[in-house]
């Protein structure tokens, strides 16, 4: 993305008015969820597992999603048109089904065992005492999302810079410093509350501004006949090709191994209502994404041409067209959506990444011996947030190249790596530990010789072969060490 360096947007005092209460509100949620958050690990990193069923379906949604929604999504529908959609259609579907019958049994398992985190659940699921999965998955965990923060963090920095005429190293810094407060202060708690409120916001911004610019166009069947004759393959939901139709839609096999949404199915208080939370969430997830493809198509009504828009970058869509149909108050509000969706998944991440540094590595591996007081414990877990935020911010100032190379991988290498592995664990008995180290490895493995291959690369998005091959040898292997166990 270019947005920072493309648009020249100067907010005048209403837009700063209204962008500014929406932080105050973000920060005072996290004061207010301090108390709570402090009492252990369980409350700063699960919530204690009390949370509440519109709270989780909200909060999933949100946190999946980040900027990429309102940003990468309304610039792929700009250029690809209505066919967009399938790059919605998996996830929407796979999160559906992954709160309905997934979620249920995740909840239950990692209740039994008292598990926080991903990796303690994959350690207490395989009775693993060499505590090899715990180690490698909090490894992938950590250097996937400390990259996809930093990327997030750079993000922010582009919209303050567009919108207010910042420094782009300043809107790195400012991002990183709100996300750090209201995080370190509230843990989990803070952290779903203000998803929802972010989640309401992204919504709204993402209704209101295709509403307005429809109308001033003169109607949306003036928008469609517009589209129509640019390019007929622009409203014909089947104008892609096999293999994109299929990467496409394997986005969606991302869902199941990204640990910032397993969390949330985690932390529900009664695992009962998580049925509520697919109906709300789905809704939520399918209405926004709908929306993020009537705004490209709405954009593309308006510029015929990507050589139309700020920096000739389809990703500057959203907050350009913002700029020129909205009232400042409500384009402050499509900004605050912007950092909303980059902050609910940042500081999610902050979250898992840090229970994986405090709870995986250093209580459970390096000292598992020592006995912590949960409050000792919730203080050592904000330094460690501290301590990555700052590892984000030097990446974002100094290699933003590297960080966006490595955040490509992030929801993919997570999704094969943890994907198959978590739905054979909780779906087929005869998963062993062996097939899901060696279904971590493929993953990873996969997706990164995957990227690097232009002609593999070209055919279908990695992801998708990365999560059958996974699948595939977590299957084999657990078949394999599974027949040696029982022989002995």
């Amino acid at each position: 993305m270019e947005t920072g360096s493309a648009l020249s947007v100067h907010a005048n005092i209403y837009t700063l008015l209204s962008f500014a209460a929406y932080i105050l509100l973000m920060l005072g949620i996290g004061i207010y969820s301090a108390k709570f958050s402090s009492k252990g690990l369980g409350e700063f990193f699960l919530g204690g597992r009390s949370m509440n069923k519109f709270v989780v379906a909200l909060s999933a949604v949100a946190s999946g999603r980040s900027s990429w929604l309102l940003i990468g999504f309304t610039g792929m529908a700009f250029v690809k048109g209505v066919s967009a959609v399938w790059a919605a259609a998996g996830y929407v579907t796979a999160e559906f089904l992954m709160f309905l019958f997934a979620a249920p049994e995740l909840r239950k398992q990692t209740e039994l065992k008292d598990d926080i985190t991903v990796s303690d659940y994959f350690e207490s699921r395989f009775n693993d005492t060499t505590h090899i999965l715990r180690l490698v998955s909090a490894i992938i965990i950590i250097v996937f999302m400390t990259a996809y923060i930093s990327a997030q963090f750079v993000g922010g920095g582009k919209a303050f810079s567009s919108s207010f005429g910042t420094s782009p190293e300043t809107g790195i810094l400012i991002t990183a410093v709100i996300v750090l407060l209201y995080t370190m202060l509230g843990g989990f708690l803070a952290v779903s509350l203000t998803d929802v409120i972010q989640a309401f916001f992204m919504l709204f911004a993402l209704f209101i501004l295709p509403l307005i610019s429809i109308v001033d166009f003169g109607g949306w069947n003036k928008v469609v006949n517009a589209v129509y004759n640019i390019n007929p393959s622009l409203v014909d939901p089947f104008a892609l090709g096999t293999g994109a139709l299929i990467g496409f839609v394997g986005i969606g096999l991302g869902s199941p191994g990204n640990p910032h949404i397993l969390v949330r199915y985690m932390s529900i208080k009664d695992p009962a209502e998580l049925k509520f939370s697919a109906y709300v969430g789905t809704f939520w997830n399918a209405t926004m994404a709908i929306a993020a493809v009537v705004i490209g198509l709405v954009g593309r009504a308006y510029f015929p041409s990507v050589e139309y828009l700020p920096g000739k970058d389809a990703e500057n869509l959203y907050p350009y067209l913002a700029q020129l149909h909205l009232h400042p108050v409500l384009f402050g509000v499509v900004i605050a959506s912007i950092l909303a969706a980059i902050m609910s998944t940042a500081d999610s991440m902050l979250l898992v990444s840090a229970s994986a540094v405090i709870r995986d590595i250093y209580q459970k591996i390096i000292n598992p011996r020592r006995d912590f007081t949960q409050k000792e414990l919730v203080i050592y877990s904000r330094l460690v947030i501290l301590l990555i935020v700052v590892v984000a911010l030097i990446f974002g100032y100094f290699a933003s190249d590297l960080v966006f190379w490595l955040v490509l991988f992030a929801w993919g290498g997570l999704g094969a790596a943890f994907g198959p592995t978590i739905l054979l664990s909780l779906f087929w008995k005869r998963t062993t530990k062996e097939g899901v180290f060696t279904g971590f490895i493929t993953g990873v493995l996969t997706i990164i010789i995957w990227r690097q291959t232009p002609e593999l690369k070209a055919m279908v998005y990695e992801l998708v072969p990365g999560f059958l091959l996974s699948l595939f040898f977590t299957v084999v292997v657990s078949l394999l060490t599974g027949k040696k166990r029982k022989a002995n």
